[in-house]
C-alpha cells in the first residue's frame, strides 16, 4: 500500500520549534521530489519549499527562508521539515507532496494527509 504518513504536527509558542516527518511506504523517497506546502483558513494553499531526490538541493520560499529546513533521510524513506523562530502567522495545516520534480501545490503523485501546526502563546 503506498502512504506517505505524516506526523510531529502541534501547538508551539511563537520563536519555537518543531520538526514535521514524512515517512514514506510503497515507494521511495529516493527517486521522488519532495515538496512542503501549507494551507491557513480562508487561503490558498501555497509552497514552503522543496527538496530533490537525490536531497542535494533544497529550495525555500521568501517567507520561510532561513527559519524553515528540509532535508531527508532516504535510508529511513522519510523527509522531515525543520521549523523554527515560528509566527502566529505559521499556523496552518501542513502537506508533504512527492512527485518526479517539485510538485506544485495541487498537482503530486503522492501526498501526506496533513498535519496541522498553531504557533500560539
Amino acid at each position: 500500500q503506498v502512504q506517505f504518513t505524516e506526523s510531529g504536527g502541534g501547538l508551539v509558542q511563537p520563536g519555537g520549534s518543531l520538526r514535521l516527518s514524512c515517512a514514506a511506504s510503497g515507494f521511495s523517497v529516493a527517486v521522488y521530489a519532495t515538496g512542503w506546502f501549507r494551507q491557513a483558513p480562508g487561503k490558498e494553499r501555497g509552497g514552503i519549499g522543496c527538496i530533490s531526490s537525490s536531497g542535494g538541493e533544497t529550495d525555500y520560499s521568501d517567507s520561510v527562508e532561513g527559519r524553515f529546513t528540509i532535508s531527508k533521510d532516504n535510508a529511513k524513506n522519510t523527509v522531515y521539515l525543520r521549523m523554527s523562530s515560528l509566527k502566529p502567522e505559521d499556523t496552518a495545516v501542513y502537506y508533504c507532496a512527492a512527485a518526479g520534480v517539485c510538485p506544485s501545490p495541487y498537482e503530486a503523485d503522492y501526498w501526506g494527509q496533513g498535519t496541522q501546526v498553531t504557533g500560539s502563546s
